[in-house]
């Protein structure tokens, strides 16, 4: 069976090193065999990929993009905890917040970038249950926040 690291690099999916918060939160807390995960952004390199309001300055395809970036780095943030991504059992949940404009009714569409590349990578464990909130402003001009809860093997 295929590790998850050999799993990204068929992706062409590079993790990129976690630095600290600059404000006053953890990336990652856990609590018995659960990891919950803060609200992670669309940040390459420290930037945005993408800035606006889905149904305005953006389309449903880059929502997704942008949306497929957050999980890169939550995935990010939890190989940083755990060591290796190969500890998690099951995506439990995911909270998917879209800046939308107004009479955007499409965040499930949007959503979907980050949920496709979540079973993309762990298969049938990255089936999860979620919600899509759309939402008028988000941190940074950020066009989407996503949280995961992820259930982990306690030792390994």
């Amino acid at each position: 069976m295929m590790s998850i690291q050999e799993r990204l690099k068929e992706l062409n999916i590079e993790l990129e090193p976690v630095g600290e918060p600059k404000f006053s939160y953890v990336p990652v807390n856990q609590v018995g065999n659960l990891l919950y995960t803060s609200g992670h952004d669309c940040r390459k390199n420290g930037e945005l990929i993408l800035k606006g309001k889905l149904g305005a300055e953006l389309t449903i395809e880059q929502g997704q993009e942008a949306a497929r970036r957050c999980i890169v780095n939550i995935l990010s943030s939890l190989q940083a905890h755990l060591g290796s991504l190969d500890r998690v059992k099951k995506v439990v949940k995911m909270l998917g917040f879209i800046q939308s404009a107004p009479g955007f009714k499409d965040q499930p569409y949007v959503l979907n970038g980050a949920s496709d590349l979540l079973i993309e990578v762990f298969g049938e464990k990255g089936k999860h249950t979620r919600s899509a909130i759309g939402t008028s402003e988000l941190p940074f001009d950020t066009p989407v926040e996503v949280e995961i809860i992820v259930e982990i093997e306690l030792s390994r």
